[in-house]
């Protein structure tokens, strides 16, 4: 178990910084698997793989920023704007709804998002030259709805804060740098929720604070801090049409595994 986690962070925290997308859409799949495989209650097991994937984001996000603020691509303005909607979006949804939805709503909820995400990326419409980021108001009301969607998946927000900026002409590499930042206000704001709403339910499973299982999350953060600079470095050599082929790739094949695991919930 321990050797899996390990090499799971180290992967997660090299797409984290390649993508921007924090990590979760990858690590959530995975951690179900593993609590699955490690005999965790089921009616536990989703809710844990995305409680830990989000608090997770925590430590990849700062070391993948640190990375993209040296090429100098993170559009502040931006994060500063969506961090307060993002921040009410999170605690919403981490401290209230989170806990009220059962594992085959949240694994269909996944699957349904992260394929949508990937189907948005492969198209590849092209926005309206004309077309910007929203004034404050709307881009704080935009955050809001990243970081309660966010919420409920588990993720850093990159599957949903990349393609929007993109639509609004941000660039692709800056697109991905500024969300790799996002990333840090709706962890913060999501993991604050799951650990409160845990801690309310009637949780029996031994080393949970809350709805977060530390171990794993000890694990995976020991490697994915350290290849996450290694992955935002190469976000800036791929060509903009390689890293959109990367993303959606990888989002339909986590969504087809999740859209599995929610038939088999609701079926069983």
């Amino acid at each position: 178990m321990l050797v899996c986690l390990l090499a799971l962070g180290a992967v997660v925290g090299f797409a984290a910084g390649l993508l921007g997308i924090g990590g979760g859409m990858l690590l959530v799949p995975f951690l179900t698997m593993l609590f699955t495989w490690q005999g965790m209650p089921q009616d536990l097991i989703v809710h844990a793989a995305i409680a830990t994937s989000m608090t997770s984001i925590l430590f990849t996000s700062v070391s993948s920023v640190r990375a993209h603020q040296r090429k100098g691509t993170i559009q502040w303005p931006i994060v500063f704007a969506m961090a307060p909607g993002i921040i009410v979006g999170g605690l919403l949804s981490g401290g209230a709804v989170f806990a009220a939805l059962n594992t085959a709503w949240l694994s269909l909820f996944f699957a349904l998002f992260v394929g949508y995400s990937a189907w948005s990326m492969l198209r590849n419409t092209k926005p309206k030259p004309s077309r910007q980021m929203p004034g404050v108001v709307g881009t704080t009301a935009a955050g809001a709805g990243i970081g309660f969607l966010s919420g409920l998946v588990g993720a850093g927000g990159g599957f949903l804060s990349v393609p929007f900026m993109v639509w609004c002409n941000v660039a692709l590499h800056a697109a991905v740098s500024t969300s790799a930042a996002l990333g840090f206000p709706i962890a913060l704001a999501n993991s604050v929720g799951y650990i409160i709403s845990g801690l309310k339910s009637d949780i029996t499973q031994p080393h949970m604070f809350g709805y977060l299982y530390w171990p794993a999350l000890l694990a995976l953060v020991a490697t994915s801090v350290l290849t996450a600079p290694a992955g935002a470095r190469m976000a800036h050599r791929l060509p903009v049409a390689t890293l959109k082929r990367v993303f959606a790739c990888l989002l339909f094949a986590l969504a087809a595994y999740m859209l599995f695991k929610a038939v088999q919930a609701f079926s069983g």
